[in-house]
């Protein structure tokens, strides 16, 4: 319970409430409409739940599992008050969150038994994937973690400027190459230097290209070829990472990256700048990976582990 009351800090808790505030007074502000002057939930109500469901970006497929749910309790409960509504909702989400969400990430922490703990990070351009690194390895370090990055997107100057910068910014060693060098080489590179500095914690970005799946596919999976010369289970983490606000485009996202290659974890950023929160809920069911990281806000220390439990507290709070 220690553990748990220092991960969620007054000030970590108000972070998270603030960066869904946008998501709650949509989502909310809609409901109170469809239930006002209605005294139970009737078909009327739950056909209109399940319009603001699906304009949240809980995704179709998760919405009908949602409103199912509900259905199954007003037809044991005839007389299910619309007050009892947020109640249900909320429990009804929670329990959603739980199946793909096993057990929640505590904190900034790895395997003790893995040494260096290698997270390869995969996604397309834009969607805050080398603040997202900049930032893990901030809270890694924080957590007294020896961090090496490694900027194997290759096919970007930029992209390997912008780690750079986090790189200088965080304090923490980066490997890198010039643009246009061999992808894999960079990750060899920077598993090897891993090794010889006793790193606990490896970062490996890589290129954000959905054009050709193929290409992409056989990146990546040349990539992990070559870690494995290293360290044979590396990577122990793929982290795809996804821009909540763009709703249905992040779902399209995670169909091809998860396609392309395994998959391990999620990490969802810019939620607070946005109304599509609801998301978070639908990917994290349909694709039944578990959602990692959040991201609630601009600051360093404004990504999150996701705690199921404490996102479904601000989301009806």
């Amino acid at each position: 319970m220690s553990l748990f009351k220092n991960l969620f800090s007054k000030e970590k808790k108000e972070s998270l409430d603030k960066g869904l505030e946008k998501t709650k007074s949509s989502f909310f502000g809609k409901i109170s409409k469809i239930v006002a002057g209605k005294s139970t939930v009737d078909d009327e109500v739950l056909d209109e739940l399940e319009a603001v469901l699906i304009s949240s970006d809980v995704g179709v497929n998760t919405t009908l599992k949602i409103i199912d749910r509900i259905q199954d309790r007003v037809s044991r409960d005839k007389y299910l008050g619309t007050s009892e509504l947020n109640q249900i909702l909320r429990n009804e989400i929670a329990g959603l969150l739980s199946e793909s969400n096993t057990e929640d990430t505590v904190e900034f922490s790895t395997p003790s038994n893995v040494k260096p703990y290698v997270i390869m990070v995969v996604g397309v351009n834009g969607v805050g994937k080398t603040t997202t690194i900049g930032k893990l390895a901030s809270q890694f370090k924080q957590h007294n973690k020896k961090v090496i990055l490694g900027a194997a997107d290759t096919f970007r100057a930029a992209a390997i400027d912008q780690l750079q910068v986090w790189a200088q910014r965080v304090d923490v060693p980066i490997i890198k190459q010039q643009m246009g060098s061999d992808p894999a080489s960079v990750a060899y590179d920077t598993l090897s230097s891993a090794i010889a500095q006793n790193a606990d914690v490896v970062i490996i970005d890589t290129a954000g290209r959905l054009h050709n799946k193929v290409n992409l596919m056989n990146e990546l999976t040349k990539i992990k070829k070559v870690m494995q010369k290293l360290i044979p289970d590396a990577p122990h983490e793929v982290l795809l990472v996804l821009d909540g606000s763009t709703g249905q485009n992040a779902f399209e996202q995670a169909k091809q990256f998860t396609a392309a290659t395994d998959v391990t974890a999620l990490a969802v950023t810019k939620l607070d700048g946005t109304a599509k929160g609801g998301v978070v809920i639908g990917i994290s069911d349909q694709f039944q990976i578990p959602v990692k990281y959040i991201g609630v806000g601009e600051g360093i220390d404004d990504l999150q582990v996701f705690n199921k439990m404490e996102f479904v507290d601000s989301f009806f709070k």
